[in-house]
């Protein structure tokens, strides 16, 4: 089984102007701990569960970016980008222009979005969900049409190309791994079958959605083994390493092979360090 850090609490005890300095110690941490991947959130305002919207965040995509220059292995990507935050094209430029300047490093983790808050905040479309739905299946296919180096014009619904033209091309082959984030068992899972690597699912009733992820693959002719099950997990400041060890050996067990670890605190070099030296050399061994 394979840890990632999840970044997605900037608001630590030693304040604003320390963020890129705690940044890269935690990723290189990570990393040198045997991490397998960091992945950051696609919220523009902290997000109720982990703290107020006024606490410090930090747009995603300049932040893998300074993260990627500051690792050599990780493997970087949203987890995950809300589609109507970004169009399709600069999105897949985006994610391609990360893969070229990690060395091929990047991933692209995408969901329907749903922070309504936040986007009407700052001005950003947020149209009703059967809608960002129908937008999340063509960016998909652009992003998909864009790194196969075809140049031929889209035409969609709510997208149009006139030319899907991606150069340079990415360092990944064929292409960055695609991730979707989310449960929804008629639109997102049936997504996932179709166009995605990998899902990630929360734990709650992870093995029902399992299941239904399993029935729409067999529907679309996918090898239900063929989809990576990713999940994540939060850790708070007072966790002990048995119980994060317990809890993960319980997500094992149901299929998931990466989780995705969100320290929860304003010192989370402490549980970094900690997860590093009790947890990371027990499950890689699973």
């Amino acid at each position: 089984m394979d840890l990632g850090l999840h970044i997605s609490d900037f608001t630590w005890r030693d304040g604003s102007a320390a963020i890129p300095r705690n940044i890269v110690r935690l990723a290189r941490t990570a990393e040198s701990a045997g991490f397998a991947r960091i992945t950051v959130m696609d919220h523009l305002w902290q997000i109720g569960v982990i703290g107020p919207p006024e606490h410090d965040m930090l747009e995603s995509y300049t932040t893998l970016g300074f993260i990627a220059a500051n690792t050599e292995r990780v493997r970087l990507h949203v987890l995950v980008t809300g589609v109507v935050y970004r169009e399709p094209g600069l999105l897949a430029k985006a994610v391609s222009t990360l893969d070229v300047l990690s060395g091929g490093r990047a991933a692209l983790g995408i969901g329907a979005a749903w922070n309504e808050e936040e986007a009407r905040g700052l001005g950003l479309p947020f149209p009703p969900l059967a809608e960002r739905f129908e937008r999340l299946e063509e960016t998909l296919q652009i992003c998909l049409q864009m790194w196969s180096g075809e140049d031929a014009p889209y035409e969609g619904e709510h997208y149009n190309l006139a030319r899907t033209l991606s150069v340079p091309a990415t360092t990944t082959r064929p292409r960055p791994p695609i991730v979707i984030g989310g449960a929804g068992e008629r639109k997102t899972l049936r997504l996932v079958a179709r166009y995605a690597d990998a899902c990630n699912i929360f734990p709650a009733d992870a093995g029902r959605k399992l299941e239904v992820l399993r029935a729409h693959c067999e529907r679309e002719g996918r090898d239900y083994d063929s989809v990576e099950k990713t999940t994540t997990l939060g850790v708070r400041m007072d966790a002990e390493a048995g119980a994060v060890l317990d809890q993960l050996r319980g997500l094992h067990e149901l299929g998931f092979t990466t989780a995705y670890v969100s320290i929860r605190g304003t010192e989370p070099m402490a549980v970094l360090e900690l997860l590093a030296e009790r947890v990371v050399p027990e499950i890689s061994r699973w």
